[in-house]
Parts: structure tokens; sequence; C-alpha cells
């Protein structure tokens, strides 16, 4: 049955409008707390560190890991292709001039690759849930740590000791927990790419 014109609900409306309008505006509130609290603040750094972690957790992480989930290896590499890409752009120009730059750019375009390779080369459109979570949880181990080996390449690097491999392997773990149940949900409302025909 398809819907006319004039078939508004009030549901229509709140998940519509409402509830976006409302996530952007929340958005935005976060980006601008920096310059709330001052750039010089202790606080500051942490909130620019909070917001830049979650930036690269859904660009390089989170895309290619779900398209890989709900669809094939092949749509979870391409995406990682281009969603580091895009992530290596971003930062290309802050490290402009910086000797060995290019090997932290390229690990973000590597690790985007894998992680969403790999989750779909081990999940093979399965809907099951166990599986989609063993799948992203190794996925993004491995991404994570071939991330670290390749930054440790590179006389830019900065993110080196234990320290540093734990805060770029955990984020990446807790992603690999929560997109499966993102993924799962995809599967229950019919969005994913392997959706089955009535016969």
């Amino acid at each position: 049955m398809a819907l006319n014109w004039k078939q508004w609900t009030k549901k229509d409306i709140v998940f519509g409008i409402v509830v976006p309008v409302i996530v952007v505006l929340a958005i935005v509130g976060i980006s601008r707390v920096p310059s709330l609290i001052g750039y010089g603040s202790e606080s500051g750094g942490i909130v620019i560190g909070i917001v830049m972690e979650l930036l690269e957790l859904t660009v390089i992480v989170a895309v290619p890991l779900m398209l890989g989930l709900v669809w094939n290896q092949w749509a979870g590499g391409a995406s990682g292709f281009l969603m580091g890409s895009f992530y290596a752009f971003y930062w290309s120009n802050s490290f402009h001039g910086i000797s060995g730059s290019g090997t932290v750019l390229l690990a973000y375009i590597l690790s985007a690759m894998l992680i969403g390779y790999m989750a779909g080369a081990l999940n093979k459109r399965s809907e099951d849930f166990r599986r989609m979570l063993i799948a992203a949880i190794v996925a993004t181990a491995i991404g994570g740590v071939i991330q670290f080996g390749v930054f440790q390449l590179s006389t830019a690097n900065v993110v080196t000791g234990a320290s540093g491999f734990i805060l770029t392997l955990l984020p990446r773990l807790a992603c690999g927990a929560i997109i499966p149940v993102v993924a799962k949900v995809f599967f229950w409302y019919g969005m994913a790419a392997n959706k089955k025909i009535n016969q």
C-alpha cells in the first residue's frame, strides 16, 4: 500500500522532523563546547580529544564495519578505502611538510579498508548476531593493531607506548561491539542488502 500526500501521522512528524533536528542541534552544541569552556583550559583539551576520537571512529571504523557486516567484504573494503582517504585528506593539511607523515596518513586508509573487508569476509552476509559480533571484534582488533603498527614506522608518529596502543585499540573494540547491534536492527527492519524476497 502506497501512502498518498495526505496520510501523515504524529509519528512521522516526530521521527521525520523533530528527532533529526534535535540530533543535529546536539551535534552542533557538542562541537561548540570547546569554545564555551575555553581552548586553553585543561577540560577543553579533553573535550577536543573526545570529539576527535568520535570523528575518527565514525569515519574509519563504523562506516566500513557496518557496510561489511550488512553487505559484503567488497562494500566494506571499498567504503573503508573511501572513508580512510577522506580522513587522510582531512589530516593531510595538518601534516603538510612533516617528514614521515605519509605513513601515518596511509595507516588511516589501510586500517579502514582492512576493517571493512575483514568484517564482510568473516560475516558472509550472516544475520546471526553472535557471528556479526565476532567478525566485528576480530576485524576492529586487527585493524587497530595494524594501524598502531604502521604508525610506529613513521617519524611523525605521536601515538607510542602501551598507553598509545590501548588508546588505539580499545575504542575500536567498543565500536566493534556496538555496530553489530545497529546492523542487527538493519536486518530486523529489512534494510540490509541481502533482504529475503517472499516466494
